[in-house]
């Protein structure tokens, strides 16, 4: 292999007295104990051979030449300097390297340190898989492009047939690549698909592909509305600075008012801060919306932040949120501000938040304020016995305009102890203990309905359990291994009492539903406003069997009280001396299977209380995923009295549903559907499908979406998406609700 020759522009006058000689080596030119060329020279090449003629003032490199200047560099078969015009003619597999482009010619000549010239049969590969090609190029200034007969694409060629045109490309009689501005003009354009001409632009531009933020004239979003009929939606991006812009979108629609949404968001260096803006004419009246976010870093142990979401109305939210929240508008808008910690083993959160209801069934006067509210956890090493402390303390304070008015501080502590037994017998010690003091106003009022109207008091609920669980593992061979587990669990606690239901309100303990994942708490409801008191017995049998690349896990399990306990749903199981019995099994006999199941059978009948399943078969060529739920639990059994009836009694009926889905992935294309079905009112819930391509250049997406439950009275709603991507030069898409 031939060895390089390097050279400096500012040594010819050295190459003259060697002229018409053949570079072999760095040694013929007497290089070779000299250090390397340093690329911030003026101009600087290496080559296989090197002629200088003298008369012509003529220096000819040939032979993997390379060429630079700065952060400019070029490859050829042959380039020849010409001293008198300072031009650069290069030929053969030219290749000019910038920043943040490479472009490819059969011939080029170049002047001013490279920054000018012309090229013939441009070719050039852009940041994101941008390619771009023309039959000429006239260069200006290292940044400025005129190019003719230009066509530009993201997309790969075809490996089997390159001259086959591409998904899509754009094809223009004239072009202006501005590299100061980091954009590409075009005059006279037409949009190509599979070579077929689908859109003509007299001119049109968009962003170099290295950009991620320029302003511009964004792709329209046309669409159908049930509510807005035909709209037309055309947003424009500014870029204000480095860490802020904004979006600015006039829609107009053919039933109702134009609207405008303005976007605004700001990147900090400690965080983000946006805000979405819209307002529109409905009906004659003015009607808008705020959604605002920020998220801040104070150092590494704190940070703070905010929403603030409001509405003038749920219709408007309904009508005019076009994608922002899929298949229909949310039933709540949560507005709050938060600061929080993090420590070594611990967490502190103060916060905010207040509520704004979305359908005509929720009276926001009804809702809460919570402000503020505290919480604390903590979770110590383990102390000189061995053991470990935990603690989690909070307060709040909710006001309701109409209804109960509750602040409540608690604090929880356990103290946790395991050792092992003799016989591989495992053991856990625990003390827990509840306390929370209340101050109460309107406590006969919604949510709680209580017989009193107020109540200021302090409860306090100690427990301690012992725990023994002995995992019996036995390995068999070609049969695999088998794991048997009883668990038992002894808690000893006094009763928590029936004042609790007379004379506390309830915020956080509504649903309770039994099932395994609780068997073994201190206390099955969700929070500390209701308290499971009574000395009790919980015991489980676990089981599991595991073959190679097959699991089957199991556990059932029940619990067992002194006496019964009044206080305590009798839909939740957990009343009587004996407890409902909770299961849970989960099969995975390949990897294309996954079966889990968990219930509550009622222990005198064994007729399901709850249920809960879901089943997954297949891959990514095809998946098909069906779920089922049945739960008999009302919330409203936990008041002391009944709210006041609903509009309808189906509110009332069990929950019976069953959902059914399938996916499929292969190469670039994508497809999946689903279907909900409430087996108590025998309706359909939703039924949606989509389908998806992408590549490297191009993204084609459809959803299709039917919500046949009601939202305000609309009876239910389709949502169809048609969206297509460009990348790097944007989207197009259809929108109908």
């Amino acid at each position: 292999m031939p060895a390089i020759c390097p050279a400096l522009w500012i040594v010819l006058g050295l190459l003259a007295s060697i002229a018409g000689r053949t570079c072999a080596s760095a040694q013929t030119l007497g290089f070779g104990s000299h250090a390397p060329i340093d690329k911030n020279e003026p101009v600087a090449f290496t080559a296989d051979q090197v002629q200088y003629d003298r008369d012509a003032a003529l220096v000819t490199a040939s032979g993997h030449v390379e060429a630079w200047q700065g952060d400019h560099v070029i490859h050829a078969d042959r380039i020849v300097f010409d001293r008198n015009t300072d031009v650069v003619a290069a030929t053969g597999h030219v290749v000019l390297i910038e920043p943040t482009e490479t472009l490819f010619s059969d011939y080029a000549e170049l002047t001013e340190g490279m920054r000018d010239g012309v090229l013939k049969e441009m070719r050039a590969i852009l940041a994101e898989n941008g390619r771009l090609a023309a039959n000429g190029v006239r260069r200006t200034d290292g940044s400025i492009n005129e190019l003719s007969r230009i066509v530009y694409t993201t997309c790969n060629p075809c490996a089997d047939d390159p001259t086959k045109a591409p998904l899509w490309q754009i094809r223009a009689l004239a072009a202006v690549q501005d590299g100061e501005h980091k954009k590409i003009e075009y005059r006279d354009a037409v949009m190509e698909m599979y070579g077929i001409p689908i859109a003509y632009f007299p001119y049109f531009w968009h962003a170099d592909p290295s950009v991620r933020r320029e302003s511009g004239l964004l792709l329209p979003s046309i669409g159908q509305s049930r509510h807005l009929g035909a709209f037309a939606a055309q947003p424009y991006y500014y870029v204000i600075d480095d860490q802020s812009d904004v979006t600015v979108t006039p829609m107009i629609t053919s039933r109702e008012g134009p609207q405008l949404d303005l976007d605004y968001r700001y990147r900090f260096n400690q965080g983000t801060f946006s805000i979405d803006v819209s307002g529109a004419d409905v009906s004659g009246k003015p009607e808008g919306a705020l959604y605002s976010k920020g998220r801040f870093n104070y150092d590494e142990t704190w940070r703070y932040g905010f929403d603030l979401n409001r509405a003038t109305s749920s219709n408007y939210v309904r009508d005019f949120h076009l994608g922002r929240f899929l298949g229909g508008a949310p039933n709540l808008l949560t507005s709050q501000a938060y600061i929080e910690g993090f420590g070594e083993g611990a967490y502190t959160r103060l916060d905010a938040r207040g509520y704004q209801g979305l359908t005509n069934i929720i009276v926001n006067s009804k809702l809460p304020v919570v402000a503020p509210r505290y919480a604390y956890n903590y979770f110590g090493q383990p102390d000189a016995l061995g053991g470990r402390v935990s603690i989690a303390a909070g307060a709040f304070n909710i006001i309701r305009d109409s209804g109960t008015n509750t602040r409540r501080a608690s604090l929880t502590a356990d103290w946790e102890r395991p050792f092992a037994g003799p016989v591989g017998d495992r053991w856990k010690f625990t003390l827990h203990g509840d306390a929370a003091g209340y101050d109460t106003r309107a406590l006969d009022q919604q949510p709680n309905y209580s017989t009193q109207t107020s109540a200021r008091t302090v409860r306090a609920l100690p427990q301690a359990a012992l725990e023994m669980r002995w995992p019996l593992l036995r390995d068999g061979g070609a049969w695999g291994s088998q794991l048997i587990e009883p668990i038992v669990q002894m808690i000893v606690a006094p009763r928590a009492g029936n004042s609790q239901f007379n004379k506390l309100p309830n915020e956080d303990s509504l649903d309770l539903e039994f099932t395994d994942a609780n068997l073994f708490a201190f206390n099955r409801f969700p929070g500390i406003d209701r308290l499971e008191g009574g000395s009790r017995l919980n015991a489980a049998m676990h089981g599991a069997w595991y073959l190679g690349g097959t699991s089957f896990d199991a556990l059932v399990g029940q619990s067992y009280r002194t006496e019964r306990n009044k206080d305590l749903p009798a839909v939740t199981g957990l009343r009587d001396t004996v407890s409902d019995v909770v299961a849970r099994a989960s099969f995975a006999p390949t990897q294309w299977l996954d079966l889990s199941y968990r219930t509550r059978l009622d222990k005198n009948s064994g007729s399901a209380r709850f249920a809960d399943a879901l089943a997954t078969v297949g891959g990514n060529l095809l998946r098909v995923t069906g779920g089922y739920i049945y739960t008999t639990y009302d919330p409203y059994s936990a008041f002391d009295q009944a709210p006041p009836p609903p509009p309808s009694s189906t509110f009332y009926q069990p929950r019976n549903e069953i959902t059914l889905g399938a996916s499929s992935r292969y190469g670039n294309y994508s497809v999946g559907g689903y279907v909900r079905r409430d087996l108590a009112t025998n309706r359909m819930v939703l039924v949606g499908g989509n389908a998806a391509y992408e590549d490297e250049c191009y993204i084609l997406q459809m959803l299709f979406l039917r919500r046949y439950t009601s939202y305000n009275g609309d009876g239910g709603s389709n949502t169809i998406l048609f969206q297509m991507t460009f990348k790097t030069i944007g989207q197009f898409g259809f929108h109908a609700l």
